[in-house]
Protein backbone atom coordinates (compact mmCIF):
# COMPACT_ATOMS: atom_id res chain seq x y z
CA UNK A 1 0.00 0.00 0.00
CA UNK A 2 1.13 3.77 -1.12
CA UNK A 3 1.56 5.87 2.19
CA UNK A 4 2.21 9.53 1.23
CA UNK A 5 5.08 11.68 2.55
CA UNK A 6 2.68 14.02 4.43
CA UNK A 7 -1.21 15.53 4.53
CA UNK A 8 -2.87 18.64 5.80
CA UNK A 9 -5.73 18.22 8.44
CA UNK A 10 -8.32 16.15 6.26
CA UNK A 11 -5.58 13.80 5.23
CA UNK A 12 -4.73 15.36 1.54
CA UNK A 13 -1.68 15.73 -0.43
CA UNK A 14 -2.72 18.57 -2.43
CA UNK A 15 -0.81 19.60 -5.79
CA UNK A 16 -1.35 23.37 -7.42
CA UNK A 17 -0.59 24.03 -10.78
CA UNK A 18 -0.10 26.99 -12.06
CA UNK A 19 -0.12 27.66 -15.73
CA UNK A 20 -1.59 29.86 -18.96
CA UNK A 21 -4.31 28.47 -21.39
CA UNK A 22 -2.23 26.51 -24.50
CA UNK A 23 0.26 24.95 -22.21
CA UNK A 24 -1.59 21.63 -21.13
CA UNK A 25 -2.00 22.37 -17.54
CA UNK A 26 -5.73 21.15 -17.41
CA UNK A 27 -4.71 17.98 -18.94
CA UNK A 28 -1.83 16.98 -17.04
CA UNK A 29 -3.49 17.58 -13.81
CA UNK A 30 -6.51 15.04 -15.09
CA UNK A 31 -2.98 12.70 -15.71
CA UNK A 32 -1.25 13.21 -12.61
CA UNK A 33 -4.59 12.68 -11.30
CA UNK A 34 -5.22 9.36 -13.01
CA UNK A 35 -1.53 7.66 -12.64
CA UNK A 36 -2.27 8.30 -8.57
CA UNK A 37 -5.59 6.79 -8.93
CA UNK A 38 -5.01 3.98 -10.93
CA UNK A 39 -1.01 3.44 -10.94
CA UNK A 40 -0.70 3.98 -6.61
CA UNK A 41 -3.91 3.06 -5.61
CA UNK A 42 -4.91 6.37 -3.99
CA UNK A 43 -8.51 8.39 -3.72
CA UNK A 44 -7.52 11.33 -6.06
CA UNK A 45 -9.50 14.49 -7.89
CA UNK A 46 -8.39 16.69 -10.18
CA UNK A 47 -10.02 19.97 -11.19
CA UNK A 48 -9.45 23.29 -13.23
CA UNK A 49 -10.04 26.77 -12.19
CA UNK A 50 -9.79 29.87 -14.92
CA UNK A 51 -11.63 32.87 -16.49
CA UNK A 52 -11.87 33.51 -19.80
CA UNK A 53 -10.80 30.34 -22.04
CA UNK A 54 -8.75 32.22 -23.84
CA UNK A 55 -5.07 31.13 -25.19
CA UNK A 56 -2.48 33.12 -22.51
CA UNK A 57 -5.10 33.75 -19.72
CA UNK A 58 -4.10 32.33 -16.05
CA UNK A 59 -5.24 28.69 -15.76
CA UNK A 60 -4.89 26.89 -12.58
CA UNK A 61 -5.36 23.05 -12.23
CA UNK A 62 -5.86 21.54 -8.60
CA UNK A 63 -5.06 17.52 -7.80
CA UNK A 64 -5.89 16.20 -4.06
CA UNK A 65 -4.63 12.67 -3.00
CA UNK A 66 -5.52 10.79 0.09
CA UNK A 67 -5.57 7.30 1.20
CA UNK A 68 -8.08 4.39 -0.12
CA UNK A 69 -10.46 4.65 3.36
CA UNK A 70 -10.45 9.05 3.11
CA UNK A 71 -13.78 10.55 1.27
CA UNK A 72 -13.11 13.57 -0.81
CA UNK A 73 -15.82 15.82 -0.01
CA UNK A 74 -13.76 18.52 -0.80
CA UNK A 75 -13.32 20.93 -4.10
CA UNK A 76 -12.48 23.62 -3.56
CA UNK A 77 -9.42 25.42 -5.02
CA UNK A 78 -5.68 24.27 -3.47
CA UNK A 79 -4.84 27.19 -1.18
CA UNK A 80 -2.23 25.25 0.59
CA UNK A 81 -0.05 22.89 -1.82
CA UNK A 82 2.56 20.49 -0.53
CA UNK A 83 3.78 20.76 -4.39
CA UNK A 84 3.19 23.72 -6.78
CA UNK A 85 3.83 23.40 -10.84
CA UNK A 86 4.38 26.72 -12.09
CA UNK A 87 4.46 25.92 -15.64
CA UNK A 88 5.01 29.33 -17.33
CA UNK A 89 8.12 31.22 -14.98
CA UNK A 90 6.53 35.05 -15.74
CA UNK A 91 3.59 34.76 -14.07
CA UNK A 92 4.74 35.51 -10.86
CA UNK A 93 5.20 38.87 -12.09
CA UNK A 94 1.18 39.20 -11.70
CA UNK A 95 0.39 36.34 -9.72
CA UNK A 96 1.24 34.90 -6.19
CA UNK A 97 2.80 31.78 -7.37
CA UNK A 98 4.17 30.46 -4.08
CA UNK A 99 0.88 31.36 -2.23
CA UNK A 100 -0.35 29.62 0.52
CA UNK A 101 3.25 27.01 0.28
CA UNK A 102 4.58 25.50 3.89
CA UNK A 103 8.24 25.97 4.67
CA UNK A 104 9.03 22.13 3.46
CA UNK A 105 6.60 22.78 0.35
CA UNK A 106 8.07 21.84 -3.74
CA UNK A 107 8.27 24.50 -6.24
CA UNK A 108 8.93 23.55 -9.74
CA UNK A 109 9.27 25.49 -12.63
CA UNK A 110 9.33 25.73 -15.90
CA UNK A 111 12.83 27.82 -15.99
CA UNK A 112 16.46 27.19 -17.02
CA UNK A 113 17.54 29.15 -14.42
CA UNK A 114 19.12 28.26 -11.08
CA UNK A 115 16.83 27.71 -8.14
CA UNK A 116 18.53 30.13 -6.20
CA UNK A 117 18.16 32.73 -9.07
CA UNK A 118 14.70 32.05 -9.09
CA UNK A 119 14.46 31.84 -4.87
CA UNK A 120 14.58 35.81 -4.99
CA UNK A 121 12.08 36.19 -8.18
CA UNK A 122 9.64 34.37 -6.17
CA UNK A 123 10.05 35.74 -2.76
CA UNK A 124 10.26 32.62 -1.49
CA UNK A 125 12.01 32.47 2.06
CA UNK A 126 11.75 28.55 2.17
CA UNK A 127 10.78 25.35 0.67
CA UNK A 128 12.55 23.37 -2.34
CA UNK A 129 12.58 25.10 -5.67
CA UNK A 130 12.81 22.65 -8.73
CA UNK A 131 13.53 23.91 -12.14
CA UNK A 132 13.28 22.18 -15.59
CA UNK A 133 13.98 23.45 -18.87
CA UNK A 134 10.59 21.75 -19.96
CA UNK A 135 9.87 24.62 -22.95
CA UNK A 136 13.43 23.67 -24.51
CA UNK A 137 12.60 20.12 -23.70
CA UNK A 138 9.65 20.07 -25.72
CA UNK A 139 11.16 22.34 -28.53
CA UNK A 140 13.66 19.84 -28.96
CA UNK A 141 11.50 17.05 -28.83
CA UNK A 142 8.21 18.05 -31.09
CA UNK A 143 6.36 17.81 -28.37
CA UNK A 144 4.63 20.17 -25.20
CA UNK A 145 6.10 21.33 -22.27
CA UNK A 146 3.02 19.71 -19.99
CA UNK A 147 5.14 16.12 -20.58
CA UNK A 148 8.01 17.85 -19.20
CA UNK A 149 6.46 18.90 -16.78
CA UNK A 150 4.85 16.27 -15.84
CA UNK A 151 8.13 14.38 -15.40
CA UNK A 152 9.69 16.81 -13.01
CA UNK A 153 6.29 16.45 -11.01
CA UNK A 154 6.54 12.39 -10.92
CA UNK A 155 10.36 12.93 -9.84
CA UNK A 156 9.68 15.02 -6.77
CA UNK A 157 6.20 12.83 -5.42
CA UNK A 158 7.99 9.39 -5.78
CA UNK A 159 4.59 7.44 -4.27
CA UNK A 160 3.57 8.10 -7.74
CA UNK A 161 4.50 5.32 -10.26
CA UNK A 162 6.53 5.76 -13.26
CA UNK A 163 5.40 3.05 -15.18
CA UNK A 164 1.99 3.68 -14.51
CA UNK A 165 2.47 7.14 -15.68
CA UNK A 166 3.97 6.02 -19.22
CA UNK A 167 0.97 3.72 -19.72
CA UNK A 168 -1.28 6.47 -18.95
CA UNK A 169 0.23 8.89 -21.07
CA UNK A 170 -0.05 6.04 -24.41
CA UNK A 171 -3.61 5.37 -23.39
CA UNK A 172 -4.45 9.02 -23.43
CA UNK A 173 -2.77 9.70 -27.08
CA UNK A 174 -2.70 6.74 -28.79
CA UNK A 175 -6.33 6.72 -30.31
CA UNK A 176 -6.11 10.30 -31.55
CA UNK A 177 -2.54 11.14 -32.25
CA UNK A 178 -0.48 8.05 -32.34
CA UNK A 179 2.64 9.77 -33.61
CA UNK A 180 2.82 11.92 -30.77
CA UNK A 181 3.19 8.96 -28.14
CA UNK A 182 6.50 8.27 -28.60
CA UNK A 183 8.00 12.08 -28.56
CA UNK A 184 5.61 12.48 -25.08
CA UNK A 185 6.95 9.53 -23.76
CA UNK A 186 10.89 10.98 -24.28
CA UNK A 187 9.50 14.57 -23.06
CA UNK A 188 8.39 13.03 -20.11
CA UNK A 189 11.60 11.28 -19.92
CA UNK A 190 13.76 14.13 -20.10
CA UNK A 191 11.62 16.00 -17.37
CA UNK A 192 12.22 13.19 -14.84
CA UNK A 193 15.61 12.99 -15.55
CA UNK A 194 16.58 16.56 -15.63
CA UNK A 195 15.06 18.23 -13.10
CA UNK A 196 17.72 19.69 -10.50
CA UNK A 197 16.54 21.13 -6.97
CA UNK A 198 17.61 22.94 -4.10
CA UNK A 199 16.33 22.75 -0.48
CA UNK A 200 15.96 27.01 1.60
CA UNK A 201 15.65 26.11 5.14
CA UNK A 202 14.29 29.26 7.25
CA UNK A 203 16.92 31.98 8.40
CA UNK A 204 17.42 32.06 11.81
CA UNK A 205 15.41 34.41 13.88
CA UNK A 206 12.69 34.17 10.88
CA UNK A 207 9.35 32.32 10.26
CA UNK A 208 7.28 31.89 7.53
CA UNK A 209 4.93 34.58 6.45
CA UNK A 210 0.68 33.84 7.67
CA UNK A 211 -1.26 32.25 5.55
CA UNK A 212 -3.74 35.04 3.25
CA UNK A 213 -6.04 33.70 1.15
CA UNK A 214 -4.74 34.67 -2.73
CA UNK A 215 -8.07 34.88 -3.77
CA UNK A 216 -9.57 37.71 -1.70
CA UNK A 217 -10.42 40.66 -3.58
CA UNK A 218 -8.53 43.99 -3.28
CA UNK A 219 -11.59 46.09 -3.73
CA UNK A 220 -14.73 45.56 -1.73
CA UNK A 221 -18.01 47.02 -0.63
CA UNK A 222 -15.76 48.75 2.08
CA UNK A 223 -12.33 49.50 0.09
CA UNK A 224 -13.95 50.87 -3.23
CA UNK A 225 -12.97 54.10 -3.89
CA UNK A 226 -15.59 56.92 -3.45
CA UNK A 227 -18.13 57.57 -6.47
CA UNK A 228 -17.26 54.39 -8.29
CA UNK A 229 -13.65 55.47 -9.27
CA UNK A 230 -12.24 52.96 -12.06
CA UNK A 231 -8.27 53.00 -11.09
CA UNK A 232 -7.19 50.11 -13.62
CA UNK A 233 -9.36 51.08 -17.20
CA UNK A 234 -9.67 48.13 -19.28
CA UNK A 235 -6.85 49.98 -21.66
CA UNK A 236 -4.14 48.17 -23.68
CA UNK A 237 -1.77 51.02 -22.87
CA UNK A 238 -1.46 49.37 -18.93
CA UNK A 239 -1.32 45.93 -19.74
CA UNK A 240 1.72 43.52 -20.02
CA UNK A 241 0.95 40.50 -22.11
CA UNK A 242 4.63 39.28 -21.34
CA UNK A 243 2.66 36.37 -19.30
CA UNK A 244 1.23 34.95 -21.93
CA UNK A 245 3.99 33.82 -24.63
CA UNK A 246 4.41 30.63 -24.23
CA UNK A 247 8.47 30.58 -24.89
CA UNK A 248 8.94 31.63 -28.59
CA UNK A 249 9.59 36.01 -29.56
CA UNK A 250 9.92 37.47 -32.85
CA UNK A 251 12.91 39.05 -33.77
CA UNK A 252 13.16 42.33 -36.29
CA UNK A 253 15.20 42.86 -38.79
CA UNK A 254 15.11 46.32 -39.79
CA UNK A 255 17.79 46.28 -42.84
CA UNK A 256 15.50 43.73 -44.63
CA UNK A 257 12.04 45.23 -43.70
CA UNK A 258 9.78 46.55 -46.46
CA UNK A 259 7.48 48.49 -44.16
CA UNK A 260 4.88 46.85 -45.73
CA UNK A 261 2.52 46.32 -42.99
CA UNK A 262 1.66 42.85 -43.23
CA UNK A 263 3.02 42.13 -39.86
CA UNK A 264 0.57 45.09 -38.11
CA UNK A 265 -2.14 43.67 -40.49
CA UNK A 266 -2.61 40.40 -38.89
CA UNK A 267 -1.34 41.02 -35.24
CA UNK A 268 -4.19 40.72 -32.81
CA UNK A 269 -1.98 43.09 -30.45
CA UNK A 270 -0.74 47.01 -30.30
CA UNK A 271 3.07 45.39 -30.84
CA UNK A 272 4.21 47.30 -33.82
CA UNK A 273 5.85 50.70 -33.61
CA UNK A 274 5.37 52.92 -36.50
CA UNK A 275 6.96 56.63 -37.31
CA UNK A 276 6.28 58.89 -40.25
CA UNK A 277 9.88 59.87 -41.93
CA UNK A 278 10.76 61.16 -45.19
CA UNK A 279 11.18 58.25 -48.25
CA UNK A 280 13.94 58.45 -51.15
CA UNK A 281 11.84 61.28 -53.14
CA UNK A 282 11.42 63.58 -49.69
CA UNK A 283 7.58 61.89 -49.77
CA UNK A 284 6.33 61.50 -45.94
CA UNK A 285 5.85 57.61 -45.76
CA UNK A 286 5.44 55.43 -42.21
CA UNK A 287 8.77 52.83 -41.59
CA UNK A 288 8.73 50.08 -38.96
CA UNK A 289 10.85 51.27 -36.06
CA UNK A 290 10.15 47.93 -34.01
CA UNK A 291 8.22 45.97 -31.56
CA UNK A 292 7.02 46.57 -28.05
CA UNK A 293 7.54 43.24 -26.42
CA UNK A 294 5.41 44.32 -23.56
CA UNK A 295 1.79 44.01 -25.91
CA UNK A 296 3.51 40.90 -27.74
CA UNK A 297 1.78 37.47 -26.58
CA UNK A 298 4.00 35.37 -28.61
CA UNK A 299 1.48 34.07 -31.50
CA UNK A 300 4.07 34.71 -34.47
CA UNK A 301 1.46 35.54 -36.85
CA UNK A 302 3.76 38.14 -37.75
CA UNK A 303 6.44 36.20 -38.64
CA UNK A 304 4.07 34.16 -40.96
CA UNK A 305 2.97 37.24 -42.48
CA UNK A 306 6.14 38.90 -43.42
CA UNK A 307 7.09 38.38 -47.18
CA UNK A 308 11.22 39.29 -46.60
CA UNK A 309 12.00 37.44 -43.33
CA UNK A 310 12.53 40.43 -41.22
CA UNK A 311 10.44 38.90 -38.80
CA UNK A 312 11.63 35.34 -37.59
CA UNK A 313 10.36 33.04 -34.42
CA UNK A 314 13.51 32.62 -31.75
CA UNK A 315 13.03 31.01 -28.25
CA UNK A 316 12.76 33.61 -25.51
CA UNK A 317 16.09 34.30 -23.81
CA UNK A 318 15.73 36.71 -20.54
CA UNK A 319 15.57 39.66 -20.78
CA UNK A 320 15.92 40.40 -24.44
CA UNK A 321 12.20 41.47 -24.99
CA UNK A 322 13.26 44.43 -22.55
CA UNK A 323 16.90 45.08 -23.92
CA UNK A 324 15.29 44.95 -27.60
CA UNK A 325 12.31 46.66 -26.86
CA UNK A 326 10.69 49.76 -29.09
CA UNK A 327 8.32 51.33 -26.82
CA UNK A 328 5.26 53.44 -27.90
CA UNK A 329 5.01 56.88 -27.27
CA UNK A 330 1.66 57.62 -26.04
CA UNK A 331 0.08 61.41 -26.32
CA UNK A 332 -0.85 61.82 -22.62
CA UNK A 333 -4.32 62.43 -23.21
CA UNK A 334 -4.53 58.71 -24.72
CA UNK A 335 -3.32 57.13 -21.03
Amino acid sequence: MVTLPKVNELGFFEIRLESIGGLGANLAGKMLAEAGVTGSGLNGVSFSSYGSEKKGSPVKAHIRFCDIDTKIRDTSPVERPHVVGVFHEALYKTINVVSGIYEDSVVLINSAKSPEALKSKLNLLAGTIAVVDATGIALEEKNRANMAMLGGLFRLCPFLDVDNMRTVIRKSLESKYPGAVQPALNTFDRGYNEVQFQTFAVPEGESMPKFVRWDTPVLGYETQPMGGLVINPGNSILKDLSISRSGMLPHFNQDTCIHCASCDNVCPDFCFVWEEQPDKKGRPQMFLQGIDYQYCKGCLKCVTACPTDALSKSREADGYADEHRTPHRFPLAAI
